[in-house]
């Protein structure tokens, strides 16, 4: 019989420093806490939205997001849909989804993501 010790990845502080997405006008930041460790087609990590101009985001992969603190206001651009996200909610962006993200004031999710690239 062959025991092995499975590998916990851990991070702490993964929210803080997080990177700007760089989109003139508007105050977002997302960095992968992991990002496809040991070649998993799997990610997660954080995604900050600072109250301000909307991000419009295209979702070329599946992702799932829970709203870790503040509030998101979702519209779903091509169908109109929109969601009010809290703590504790989660939400799942299917592949092709364009969505627009807005906060009142500030807003923190973390997110998994089925894809094999850093945003």
């Amino acid at each position: 019989m062959t025991t092995s010790v499975a590998r916990i990845g851990h991070v702490t502080g993964g929210s803080e420093g997080l990177p700007s997405m760089e989109v003139d006008g508007v105050r977002a930041f997302i960095g992968d806490t992991f990002a496809n460790p040991g070649g998993a087609e799997i990610c997660g990590g954080f995604f900050e939205l600072l109250a301000g101009e909307p991000l419009d985001y295209d979702y070329t992969y599946d992702e799932m997001k829970v709203v870790v603190e503040g509030e998101f206001h979702l519209t779903d651009l091509d169908t109109g849909q929109r969601v009010v996200a809290r703590p504790k909610d989660v939400l799942f962006f299917p592949k092709g989804s364009r969505i627009r993200f807005e906060t009142p004031d500030r807003a923190l999710g973390f997110y998994t993501g089925h894809r094999a690239f850093a945003p």
